[in-house]
């Protein structure tokens, strides 16, 4: 997943906020494993506490907090911890058309846009393969380079339908 979950205006982050300020903790733990959930909980305390001594420290405790949930949320899905990314990331075509369609209750608009998105690559993948195939009669560095190409093709495909077909997240991570 690209940096979504670690910047500051990611869904991890949007929860831990709107828990500190409505002072409710059962609106970030379920973005944290179970096992994480008493690291969460103690740091949801201190913050909570800290926030009272002025402006400061509220940024500090708050800021902390929001690393401690993201830390923990990426260690569930088992992936580092490698700090809060900024607001505003570009995070490309498909993370905001899978939240739209979480929104919106349907799927058809994430559908058509991997759809396109395969179907280009596809089309392209195999573009250079079949241009490449033409000069492969004229020797081995050809015939090397539409063996390369091809390869890739088949290569990329296989991946692809194994990431389609993958379990989201370990078996050990709540949904």
């Amino acid at each position: 997943m690209p940096p979504h979950c670690d910047s500051l205006d990611g869904p991890v982050v949007t929860a831990a906020r709107k828990a500190l300020e409505e002072r409710d903790i059962d609106e970030i733990l379920p973005y944290v494993p179970e096992e994480g959930e008493p690291e969460v909980r103690e740091a949801f305390g201190l913050t909570d506490k800290v926030r009272t001594l002025g402006q400061e420290a509220r940024e500090v405790a708050d800021r902390w907090f929001f690393e401690t949930v993201v830390r923990v949320h990426r260690s569930g899905e088992g992936a580092p911890f490698t700090g809060l990314k900024p607001a505003g990331l570009d995070v490309g075509p498909v993370i905001p058309a899978a939240e739209r369609a979480l929104d919106a209750g349907s799927a058809d608009e994430l559908t058509g846009v991997l759809c396109e998105i395969v179907r280009e690559q596809v089309e392209e993948r195999h573009g250079r393969a079949m241009a490449l195939k033409e000069h492969a009669p004229e020797g081995a560095a050809a015939a090397r380079a539409y063996v390369e190409a091809s390869l890739g093709l088949q290569v990329w495909a296989h991946h692809l339908y194994k990431q389609a077909i993958a379990v989201p997240h370990p078996p050990t991570r709540r949904s």
